[in-house]
């Protein structure tokens, strides 16, 4: 409701919870494992070679105004700051790539969003959908060759990062239980992600159920709101049916198969 991004949210939640600890925390009995520094250091320096030599490459080769170079250094911003899973960030990357880029529409990203969640894989992938045709976008002249690029740099930058936290990370898990305030901090951070999640839901939700969302301000207020005279009866009338299969226990793969074939029998009879 207030545009605050989303590194202050979570930000702001992981210091909340620390600086206000659950005093009912009580530090476990297990003692952690003696770690080497140096180990850790020297994890750390080869798997950030291996994530930015060839980011590095590309913006050498390619100049730092390249749409491919500034690639390199949103989706790995994006990687480093990926709390709570894909849910939680795709309500960012949505309004980052469609709002302050102008990398993709409003509708193109739907598709991607839609695209990912009915197909095999974490629904991060869908990262490489909006490199790869953003890239392809913006440049018509060799879109196959640059959307190629941009997926893979996407990929690249997503997904290399997590080996980093992986391993550098792995052998103070268990020192975690010993520190009640950091584990208060995650606490109220699980907590946030919830929100940005239903955020999320509905971004999602306005822009599939209405053709028209306006922006709308009052200070320190800025929202979207949807105009409902554009409400697209044949996208609720999907979205109650799903809901109802879904409560009435059919898998997620029936409903999103029976959705898809209602929809494409609904898109003949009853055309937008």
């Amino acid at each position: 409701a207030f545009a605050m991004p989303f590194p202050v949210v979570v930000l702001g939640a992981l210091a909340l919870g620390w600086l206000w600890p659950d005093r009912s925390v009580a530090p476990t009995e297990i003692r952690p494992e003696p770690t080497s520094w140096r180990a850790t250091l020297v994890t750390i320096a080869t798997w950030l070679t291996v994530w930015w030599a060839p980011l590095g490459g590309v913006a050498l080769a390619l100049g730092p105004q390249h749409l491919l170079t500034r690639f390199c250094w949103y989706f790995s911003k994006l990687a480093v700051l990926t709390f709570g899973g894909a849910y939680a960030v795709l309500a960012w990357m949505g309004q980052e790539v469609v709002t302050a880029h102008g990398w993709l529409t409003a509708r193109q990203m739907l598709d991607g969003l839609g695209l990912a969640e009915t197909t095999p894989g974490p629904l991060i992938l869908v990262t490489e959908y909006v490199g790869f045709m953003s890239a392809w976008s913006a440049h018509p002249a060799s879109a196959f060759a640059n959307g190629l690029g941009g997926a893979a740099i996407a990929l690249w930058a997503t997904f290399v990062p997590c080996f980093l936290w992986i391993f550098a990370g792995a052998p103070y898990v268990t020192s975690l239980a010993h520190r009640p305030r950091l584990q208060s901090g995650l606490a109220v951070l699980t907590a946030a992600v919830l929100g940005i999640i239903a955020n999320l839901a509905t971004w999602f939700a306005m822009h599939v159920l209405f053709a028209r969302v306006t922006p709308w301000s009052a200070a320190p207020l800025r929202m979207q709101v949807p105009e409902l005279a554009s409400l697209d009866l044949r996208a609720l009338a999907l979205a109650v049916l799903a809901a109802l299969l879904l409560r009435s226990g059919w898998s997620l793969h029936r409903v999103l198969a029976s959705c898809a074939l209602v929809a494409w029998v609904a898109s003949r009879v009853w055309p937008a």
